[in-house]
């Protein structure tokens, strides 16, 4: 009897206050819109020598402040409310006079050395986007997200954004992704949807058709930081999100070109040093990886359990109407954009679809997979190079994607094009219930980006062996298929799934327009033979295939209510090796995940750290997360424990009476 009692009673109380309970686990409401900012980094295209130190630094900083004050906005969402004067007064003033510091900090450190940058000053002042329509505890979506850059930018007016979150009927209210700052329903799409949009270019007779393919893993030993060595060199966190690596294994923001050159590599083929990064993949699963406290993991909104690539394919392929020159050693080369939420799409260039369906790409959603496919992303880097740099400023004008013929405008010389290759399994998420049944997947993105997928981003710095790149390039003018596993294994494009999505979308199967259909999935100007079989084929070492088709080119701290002082680049980061084992769906939902990012990683690395300087604005940080429901939706299934008790209660109140009789 009392055995029985106490389980009713304990069962019953924790299905009671499962959320909302005074100790229980909080969710994060979602943020009260997302923080604007020019780029500044990407007006740089003539930056001196011996400036760019001090200018990747102070780039590194406005990053930090915008994330700082991004932080802000959440934790004020309830003062917001009460008072819409304080968002501008107490965040965004302060923000645009710190901002305006570190600009003339720039613009000094040009003219040093070099002529005085123009027309910087007016990039200060920020603007406060209007929160998403159907995300988390706002109910506005007026404008849809803005201007809905993130719907491939063919929807300025939002309406298919906004349209579309509201469709969901609450689908995703107040979910917003494990850190409450997405993913949100509306950036899924069922991939049967899609009309297919890849086109192959023509070939002319002059055409280099080969492929070259190296193979270096799927970061199975776990390398992980938020550092980037291109945008950010001596700056650690500077990507304020996760990058996976393959290849090069020194990679972080204080490796040298000497490190590089001396590391150790991934690739089967040891003259291949090469440095490959792109932003993880998380399970919004409740699971608190190692980085739960660290900067650019839990602290800045990139929360749940990292997702290890199932596959991952480089190859590197020809051009559509001539031959292709070496790459020059220490070359850099990013593709796609990590603030395209903000910035706008002229530079997204990544690509989403299934296994089975690659014929089909989106740029601006997540793909809803059928069950027996994986979702597959896809980065095609530039290919025409300017002859003479190995970087520039904003590191993009000394690259560019080839016209829709092959040729390079310019002057600029065509060379091997990397197409890069990522598969997950990873199941299409449960939208009807914010990815409760099964978990929302989303890459790591800047705190103020929502985790879109058009924030896709790809990096490479070729640190090929001088003969090896000979070897590439005589491969692939030759015609030929070279490189480990070029030969072998099947089109991953032509698999067939097994069934239905398990997760079909709230709409029928039409794509709406901005939806990510055809008119925003269009080939890219730089398609090349890649697209045709020699992009697909598996090695049989046990790494990835290769594949190609792409898109168009391209903590807890109350709110500041004074201007900070200004402050200087924050030098705490984590380099966090993958522990042995990721936890469970739901552990760790009760720590905290606030701090201050010193602490040591889970893998047994301590974290490089060093502490902020002491005008820094305040470290940020995120609430711990709940997965489960209240009582009314965690229904019958999860009160078994109290209806077992019930039935030992009842059975201890028979055993009574009777052994009452017989003693009588």
């Amino acid at each position: 009897m009392l055995g029985g009692g106490g389980l009713v009673g304990a069962n019953v109380y924790a299905s009671a206050t499962e959320d909302g309970g005074a100790d229980s686990a909080e969710t994060l409401s979602s943020p009260a819109g997302t923080i604007d900012c020019p780029d500044v980094g990407d007006k740089l295209t003539d930056v001196p020598e011996d400036a760019k130190e001090d200018v990747a630094k102070e780039l590194a900083l406005l990053d930090q402040q915008t994330a700082d004050a991004y932080q802000r906005l959440t934790d004020a969402a309830q003062a917001i409310q009460q008072d819409p004067g304080f968002a501008d007064n107490a965040i965004m003033k302060p923000l645009k006079e710190k901002r305006g510091a570190t600009i003339e900090r720039i613009v000094i450190a040009v003219d040093r050395t070099g002529d005085r940058p123009e027309g910087l000053d007016g990039l200060a002042d920020c603007t406060l986007r209007a929160p998403e329509a159907g995300s988390g505890d706002q109910t506005n979506g007026a404008d849809g997200g803005g201007d809905a850059q993130d719907n491939g930018g063919d929807n300025q007016n939002g309406a298919d954004q906004g349209g579309e979150e509201q469709g969901d009927g609450g689908q995703n209210a107040g979910n917003g992704g494990q850190a409450g700052n997405g993913p949100n329903a509306a950036d899924y799409q069922d991939i049967k949807s899609v009309q297919p949009n890849v086109q192959k270019p023509a070939l002319s007779p002059d055409a280099s058709r080969g492929t070259f393919a190296t193979s270096c893993g799927v970061n199975e030993n776990g390398l992980f930081n938020s550092d980037n060595i291109i945008v950010a060199p001596g700056v650690s966190n500077g990507a304020h999100h996760f990058h996976d690596y393959i290849g090069n294994q020194s990679n972080d923001a204080f490796a040298s070109d000497e490190d590089l050159a001396n590391a150790e590599t991934s690739c089967v083929n040891q003259g291949d040093k090469s440095t490959y990064y792109w932003p993880v993949i998380r399970l919004q699963n409740g699971s608190q990886e190692q980085d739960a406290n660290s900067p650019g993991g839990g602290i800045e909104g990139n929360a749940g359990e990292i997702v290890t690539p199932k596959e991952v394919t480089l190859n590197f392929v020809g051009n559509p109407r001539g031959k292709v020159t070496e790459m020059p050693r220490l070359l850099r080369i990013i593709t796609g954009d990590a603030k395209a939420f903000i910035n706008g799409t002229a530079n997204a260039n990544a690509s989403w679809s299934c296994t089975g369906f690659e014929d089909r790409q989106l740029k601006d959603k997540y793909p809803l997979c059928p069950q027996g496919s994986d979702v597959v992303r896809t980065f095609k880097f530039q290919s025409c190079w300017d002859g003479t740099n190995i970087d520039s400023a904003n590191h993009r004008t000394h690259v560019a994607f080839a016209a829709a013929d092959g040729s390079c405008a310019n002057g600029f010389k065509a060379i091997p094009q990397l197409v890069q290759r990522i598969v997950y399994d990873v199941n299409a998420p449960s939208l009807q219930d914010g990815g409760k049944t099964t978990p929302l997947f989303a890459v790591d993105s800047f705190p103020e980006q929502l985790h879109k997928p058009v924030t896709d981003h790809g990096d490479f710095i070729n640190v090929f062996d001088e003969k090896l790149m000979g070897e590439v390039v005589d491969c692939i003018n030759d015609g030929r298929k070279c490189g480990v596993g070029a030969d072998e294994g099947n089109d991953p494009g032509q698999e067939e799934p097994t069934e239905e999505p398990t997760t079909p979308p709230a709409d029928d199967d039409k794509p709406e327009p901005g939806d990510g259909g055809n008119e925003q999935t269009d080939p890219p100007a730089d398609d090349d033979p890649a697209t045709d079989a020699p992009a697909t084929e598996d090695p049989k070492t046990g790494k990835p295939a290769t594949e190609a088709p792409a898109n168009d080119e391209p903590g807890d701290d109350k709110p500041a209510t004074d201007p900070a002082n200004d402050d200087k680049p924050t030098m705490s980061s984590t380099v966090a090796p993958k522990s042995s084992g990721t936890p469970a769906a739901g552990a760790g939902d009760d720590q905290a995940q606030g701090g201050s990012g010193d602490e040591e990683n889970a893998g047994g690395a301590a974290a490089q750290t060093q502490p902020p300087a002491e005008d820094t604005e305040d470290s940020l940080g995120t609430k711990p997360q709940a997965v489960g429901g209240n009582l009314a939706e965690t229904g019958a299934t999860t009160l078994w424990p109290a209806a077992g008790g019930a039935v030992l209660l009842i059975g201890g109140f028979l055993v009574l009476i009777r052994a009452r009789r017989s003693a009588r």
